[in-house]
């Protein structure tokens, strides 16, 4: 796929989009079979290689009437509102947001003069709901203008749900601070994925690729089908993707999170879709050492800095029968996979989330052997 900002140097978020997406998919097999060498992987589940992308993270730069949405790179400021990963709606949803930067007088922050408001601004999109949409501020200076403008705004743009101001005061290459401002009638925004209406609040982490991420736990449910737990956790489980999919009336399903924004939107969606669900908002660590007895299956989607030794140990020590790991880092994968011995992969697949990047999601079932 041919990129102007990438070829001009701009733009470096995609590094491998100059080569073939077969080659791409190759790559990352490969490295996947490294992690396995002994293990005849799965297919991968590959993505559409443009307008695949439900949420854009744009840095707000020019000023309030020349606004410029996009990345800087170095002292460039790079226009990625036209950027084909996003689908076609974004770039309507791009230019009603610079017409309101105008309108409300919103100066971009400016990094070497320290002045100016919006930082940035965070869009999400749902098909079963429409938008949500956060402006990233220096301070709370321009919230009344931006509530005294909102309505016009909606008017123009019905399908935006939810609205809201985040507050990031620093000076630091922080995307987001803790306080949030709800503007809108709607805190939530619904996205489905597969048969399962999940929940966002406005910093809830969700999959940025919603397809490959409906096809990621699909698989988990087909794999788990086979296994017939009857006792599952899902630690990190973020707004219960893993064990809304896998609930069943004869299976006994226990959440852990640490997040408790995230819990409360995965018990709502646990509550509407009419399953028992144990979701606590706890450290999962914490959780794993306090527990007396270990699920047949346990469910693990952590961060990027994979599981930890401390939390390796504890799975070695409760012995549960079946891991199914979710990774969104191979190298981390690999070095956990080394801290649980007594686990044997059987089957694993690499999910596409972001193509012509190295990131990789890899699904992993693996069982305990020798007991």
């Amino acid at each position: 796929m041919y990129c102007e900002a990438f070829a001009s140097g701009k733009c470096v978020s995609c590094p491998h989009i100059h080569q073939s997406y077969l080659q791409q998919l190759q790559r990352k097999q490969a490295q996947l079979q490294q992690i396995f060498p002994e293990l005849p992987l799965e297919l991968p589940c590959p993505s559409e290689t443009a307008h695949f992308r439900n949420k854009a993270k744009m840095v707000v730069m020019g000023s309030s009437q020349a606004p410029v949405l996009g990345i800087l790179n170095a002292d460039e400021q790079v226009d990625l509102t036209a950027c084909q990963l996003y689908p076609t709606g974004f770039q309507q949803a791009f230019a009603l947001l610079i017409d309101f930067i105008r309108l409300v007088g919103l100066e971009p922050y400016q990094l070497d003069s320290r002045r100016g408001e919006l930082k940035f601004i965070l869009l999400s999109y749902s098909e079963l709901d429409g938008w949500l949409l956060r402006f990233v501020l220096r301070s709370q200076h321009h919230l009344a203008a931006i509530r005294k403008h909102l309505p016009a705004l909606q008017q123009q743009w019905p399908t935006l749900k939810v609205v809201t101001v985040n507050l990031q005061p620093e000076h630091k290459a922080i995307l987001e601070g803790e306080q949030e401002f709800v503007l809108s009638a709607e805190a939530m925004l619904r996205q489905q994925l597969n048969d399962v209406v999940l929940y966002l609040q406005p910093q809830s982490f969700f999959q940025t690729n919603s397809a490959v991420a409906a096809a990621l736990y699909q698989t988990a449910r087909d794999w788990t089908a086979a296994l017939k737990p009857a006792r599952i956790w899902d630690l990190f489980c973020g707004v219960g993707g893993f064990a809304l999919h896998l609930a069943s009336p004869e299976v006994q399903v226990t959440g852990i999170e640490i997040s408790a924004s995230a819990i409360d939107c995965a018990t709502r969606a646990a509550l509407e879709r009419g399953v028992s669900i144990d979701f606590r908002a706890l450290d999962a660590t914490a959780f794993a050492d306090a527990a007396a007895q270990a699920p047949d299956l346990l469910v693990v989607n952590p961060p990027r800095r994979g599981l930890g030794q401390s939390l390796c140990q504890r799975i070695e020590t409760l012995k549960p029968k079946a891991l199914l790991y979710s990774s969104c880092n191979p190298i981390t994968l690999a070095k956990d996979l080394q801290s649980l011995p007594a686990y044997q992969p059987q089957r694993a697949q690499l999910f596409d989330m972001f193509p012509h990047t190295d990131h990789a999601e890899v699904l992993v079932l693996l069982l305990r052997q020798g007991d």
